[in-house]
């Protein structure tokens, strides 16, 4: 029976090929992100075209990309990758208030203006901070 990797088997494998690929040693955010702008308009084909098995593979490209970016500023010491699916997970739950708080929400086009107001007031605070 063959391996099945998991999350932690794809961060580990990152983290060594930024160790140990001389090419993927010396990438920097800039000069990868036309992958991620390739692997996302691939992923849009597949979609498109309803291919499952082509839809799989570019997540694990557009994955790839994530967790290489994610890399990147772990090593800088910026943020890692737990702190991104923190943020994302906060995020979720905070533009969610029908599913995690008690917002009565049905409808669509109210979840949706809902999520919107949410993300404004959001942009909002930060350029507040700023």
């Amino acid at each position: 029976m063959k391996k099945k990797y998991n999350f932690k088997d794809a961060v580990k494998i990152v983290e060594k090929l930024r160790k140990k690929c001389p090419w993927d040693s010396k990438q920097t955010n800039e000069s990868i992100l036309k992958y991620l702008k390739e692997e996302v308009k691939e992923f849009i084909k597949e979609v498109k075209d309803k291919d499952y098995e082509g839809m799989k593979e570019e997540l694990g490209d557009i994955l790839l990309q994530v967790l290489f970016h994610s890399q990147i500023m772990s090593e800088k010491n910026i943020f890692t990758i737990d702190d991104v699916i923190d943020n994302l997970c906060k995020k979720m739950i905070r533009r969610h208030p029908h599913v995690f708080g008690n917002k009565k929400l049905e409808k669509d086009k109210d979840i949706v203006k809902s999520w919107e107001e949410i993300k404004k007031k959001e942009k909002y605070l930060k350029n507040e901070i700023i």
